[in-house]
């Protein structure tokens, strides 16, 4: 049962984040204007109410699951490198400056 939870992508890349912001942020203001609209000529702010928290429901919907459109550009990451257990000898290093008070 776990394993299926693990075999679900998680990540987003970075263009994949701003699209999703960018559907986010414009979902949310369409339906608050209809919703003020809407609200404004049946004089019901309730209607108001339910319309952005529709909006808000369906952006949620197609912006928080990982969707295949938000990890078209994944990051190409460097080769992992051996790293040397010798230790660095005092020549080697630069001397540290210390500020002047």
């Amino acid at each position: 049962m776990l394993n299926i939870f693990r075999s679900i992508p998680t990540q987003m890349d970075y263009k994949g984040q701003k699209l999703a912001e960018q559907i986010f942020q414009g979902i949310i203001v369409v339906s608050a204007i209809i919703g003020f609209i809407y609200g404004y000529l049946t004089e019901q702010f309730g209607w108001t109410v339910y319309i952005v928290m529709a909006g808000f429901a369906l952006s949620c919907l197609l912006t928080l699951p990982p969707w295949p459109m938000y990890r078209r550009n994944p990051l190409k990451w460097l080769p992992v490198q051996e790293s040397g257990t010798e230790e660095k000898k005092p020549a080697d290093r630069k001397p540290k400056r210390h500020a002047k008070s």
